[in-house]
């Protein structure tokens, strides 16, 4: 199993060079990236397996003994993770043999996308503070190329907006691991958890968990931080927003979790109580951002700030169930929320516009992507018996027990008001009065094949976790538990 640990950094920087050398053998290309794809996805489903009965793996580059080396973990949290980016990146290459150019292929998507799946794939197994902020720096890169792909103005504005946020964070985050580096003198994650919990005083750690709040909350798009995101994600092809969306968002918030459940062993009522408003009004502020706008991707933009407030929420009630209901809205919501960005670009392929006004009448053409559209976003609304509503249903009842009855009834308004403006959607966009022309061109139309099973994939997948939740949440809580309580983490880490 040791051997199997470097796999997911290792899998993706392959097949990224291999797609980087064969980009005029489109067929061994793709070849390459089926299987480069299919390996991650078994080898992260053996660590699963293994995880969810108790193992935790560590691996020590370059045979330095912890805490001095660079240190790869991998326990049940990181494996679910890796599982989900596996079944996004897939999906999404499935939606980009349909929807992308050969041309855009030829100068280099395909190996982007698995540098990005890199990055992603080190921050969630990294065991050290500076090698997260590597990763990130890994993730930027790749990710900026990404967002700025096709060269358009307003892709160019956005990514501009998307670097330059993304840099100050990094700089918070530098800032805080030289810090934190000064504090205790290491920056491997399990020796962080022991020599901080020697530390009596309160504010040193306050501090520095303060600015690593800022720096992953910038990433995450917390309130009121997220200002940044909704300027840029709309701005991309939808298949990059649905990655973006999926996956970057997503291991800020997968920080915050690891960093916080590994620094503190209890949490303070001041704390608390910061954390649940901070995330009673990303909930809010997001929601309402949604309900304002009339385009689909700045739509879907603002709700992912609104979901992150969820996963927030589940953290800041610092019990088993509530960051078991946090760890499993993350799943529901990479799914939904990237099938949603994936619909709204076969959505502008068929009618020319992401605008809803522009839109109208496309159950009769268009019945399946209806029924998925419908699945993704009353999931998303948090309605039975999909995903959302078994991840919302946990949190609520976590934030109950917990007395956290604000941030609860919150959590409940604006579940009302995303089924409102999903049911906007639904209304000009599927339900609506025809209002587009299709022009013509003299170009053939696409075909959308492998668009469609992507979208139907993810759909099925929001169903079956709405169906199975208990089992979903089942693992969730385990994972929970093995975070809340961190002894076996530090000691498989620290032993050589």
């Amino acid at each position: 199993m040791k051997t199997l640990i470097i796999f997911p950094i290792i899998i993706p920087l392959f097949t990224a060079s291999i797609c980087l050398v064969s980009n005029k053998m489109p067929r061994l290309q793709w070849f390459f990236v089926w299987f480069g794809n299919i390996t991650y996805f078994l080898v992260a489903l053996i660590f699963l397996w293994t995880t969810y009965h108790g193992n935790i793996y560590s691996l020590q580059l370059g045979n330095w003994q912890a805490p001095f080396g660079i240190t790869i973990v991998i326990d049940l949290f990181s494996s679910i993770m890796l599982v989900i980016t596996s079944l996004l990146v897939f999906c999404s290459f499935l939606y980009t043999r349909s929807m992308t150019s050969r041309e855009e292929f030829r100068l280099g998507y395909l190996s982007l996308t698995f540098f990005l799946m890199m990055g992603v794939s080190g921050a969630f197994t990294t065991g050290d503070l500076f090698n997260l902020y590597v990763w990130f720096e890994v993730m930027l890169m790749s990710s900026f190329v990404l967002m700025s792909f096709g060269g358009e103005q307003r892709q160019l504005e956005g990514s501009i907006k998307y670097v330059i946020l993304n840099l100050m964070s990094s700089a918070i985050f530098l800032a805080s691991t030289g810090i934190l580096y000064g504090m205790v003198g290491t920056m491997n994650l399990a020796d962080l958890s022991i020599k901080l919990s020697m530390i009596e005083q309160q504010y040193p750690k306050l501090i520095v968990s303060s600015l690593l709040l800022v720096a992953f909350g910038i990433k995450a798009g917390l309130f009121p931080l997220y200002f940044w995101l909704p300027a840029s994600y709309h701005t991309p092809p939808p298949g990059i927003s649905a990655l973006f969306s999926g996956l970057l968002t997503k291991v800020g918030m997968y920080s915050i979790i690891r960093t916080f459940t590994l620094f503190y062993r209890e949490i303070d009522t001041t704390l608390q109580n910061t954390l649940l408003i901070i995330a009673s009004l990303t909930m809010l502020i997001g929601v309402l951002g949604a309900v304002s706008q009339n385009e689909i991707r700045r739509i879907l933009s603002f709700h992912i700030i609104s979901q992150i407030g969820y996963m927030l929420m589940g953290l800041a009630l610092w019990t088993t169930s509530g960051i078991g209901g946090a760890i499993y809205f993350i799943i529901h919501n990479i799914i939904a929320k990237s099938n949603l960005f994936f619909i709204s670009g076969i959505i502008n392929e068929k009618t020319g516009s992401y605008y809803l006004k522009s839109q109208g009448n496309l159950y009769k053409e268009l019945p399946i992507l209806s029924a998925c559209f419908l699945c993704s976003s009353l999931s998303l609304a948090g309605l039975p018996p999909l995903s959302g509503f078994v991840g919302k249903l946990a949190l609520i009842i976590a934030g109950i027990h917990a007395g956290a009855y604000i941030t609860v009834l919150i959590s409940i308004m604006v579940s009302f008001l995303t089924l409102f403006s999903m049911t906007k959607i639904w209304i000009y966009t599927f339900w609506g009065t025809s209002n587009y022309k299709k022009e013509v061109s003299a170009e053939p139309e696409k075909s959308l094949f492998f668009a469609y099973s992507a979208v139907v994939i993810l759909a099925l997948l929001t169903l079956l976790l709405g169906v199975f939740g208990e089992t979903f949440i089942v693992i969730s809580e385990k994972s929970a538990q093995n975070l809340l309580q961190p002894l076996t983490y530090i000691e498989k880490v620290m032993e050589y």
